[in-house]
Parts: C-alpha cells; structure tokens; sequence
C-alpha cells in the first residue's frame, strides 16, 4: 500500500486514538506533512549526502550536481570522483556515489526492482549497497516509496520527539525506540512522520541537520 494523503489521515487517526502523546501533536500543530521524495536514484543519492551532515550543506552540495548536468548514475560516472570531489563532495561520498552509479548503469542494481520487494527484503537489499546504511535505507522505503510500516528508529529527530512527548530525563536509544515503535504497527510510517512533526514544530524550524530530523 502506497502511503498518500488519505492514508496518512486514516493512520493517524488511529495512532492518536491509541496513544494520547501523538494526539498531542494533532491538537497543537495539525496534521503531518506527507514529505514525499521522488523513486530513484537522486533521491537516494540526496539521502547518502545528507548522512552525517547539515541540511544545508547536503543540499548544497546536491544542487552544485545538478548544475553539473543533473543528478543520474550517467552523469556521476562522467563527473567521476575527482569530478565530485571539486563540487563538494566528501571523498567518502564521492566513492560511495561513483560505486552505486556504476552497479545502476550495469544493471547490477535495479531500484525499480527493489522497489517490488517486501520491506524486509528492499531494507536488506539497499542496506547492502555501498555508502547506504540502515537510515538512508529506511528513509528511502518511507519517502520515496511511502511504505507504510518503516520507522528509522537512528534518526535523532524521532529520538528528541520521543524524549520531549514521553517526559524522559535522556533520549532513548535507537534499540529502546525501535522497541516502542512496535505498538504502532502497521501504522509505523505515520507515527514516524507525527513525531518529526512535533520535532520540527515546537523548534519552529523549517529546516534542521538530517542527523536530527529526515524530512525536509
């Protein structure tokens, strides 16, 4: 099931009805946003450059490569990593987005393929491509395929929202959150997006570093 307007307002008014917290964050700041992001490669390549550093500079350095020629696995390889490395790009990244434009442009790796697959197994099959982890891989499924039911329990956004609504004196660890986040099954993408809500919202921040918060 494919996440959009209408099912987002459905989950949510089944996660505030159950859980008194999120239904704190309708009362004071409405409805969640659906943050869509587009299927494909420049999206996950947006999330492997916003890994580990501010909105602003992801986002910098994402539209440096669109005004290179555009952000496809075809112009990635003709930039190559030296190419990359002088708009920006962390030599790191650079590598990690030259290795995944070479497996695309060979057919080795098919997003539109992993795109059929289970959550469990699209998790595990962009989780094993090189330079994306477990958060860009579960970012990925909840924006740019609006899976239902992923939750990026490392995200620290979700971790503050959860300290701030629960009342806890520390954040939780991404264990202990991936472990509460259970109870909100099958509706885990809503809750997700009702939390960085809250996150965004009581900071009165539109953007904030993607090491704090996915959504943009």
């Amino acid at each position: 099931m494919l996440v959009d307007e209408k099912v987002l307002r459905r989950s949510v008014r089944i996660l505030c009805a159950a859980e008194p917290r999120l239904a704190i964050v309708v009362k004071r700041h409405g409805l969640p946003p659906l943050w869509p992001r587009e299927p494909g490669f420049a999206t996950l390549a947006l999330l492997m450059l916003e890994q580990q550093v501010s909105l602003a500079q992801a986002r910098a350095m994402y539209v440096r490569l669109e005004k290179a020629g555009g952000v496809t696995p075809q112009n990635i390889l003709r930039l190559g990593a030296e190419g990359l490395r002088a708009l920006g790009v962390t030599r790191q990244k650079a590598a990690y987005l030259s290795a995944l434009a070479a497996q695309l442009q060979s057919g080795e790796v098919d997003l539109r393929q992993i795109a059929t697959l289970p959550d469990e197994e699209a998790l595990t099959a962009l989780d094993d491509l090189h330079g994306v982890g477990p958060w860009t891989a579960h970012c990925y499924l909840l924006f740019a395929l609006r899976r239902p039911d992923v939750f990026p329990a490392a995200d620290l956004g979700l971790m503050e929202a959860v300290r701030d609504l629960w009342n806890m004196r520390a954040r939780p660890t991404a264990e202990a959150l991936a472990r509460r986040s259970t109870v909100w099954r099958p509706h885990r993408a809503a809750a997700a997006r009702l939390l960085w809500h809250h996150y965004l919202s009581e900071r009165g921040r539109s953007h904030v570093a993607p090491e704090d918060s996915a959504p943009k």
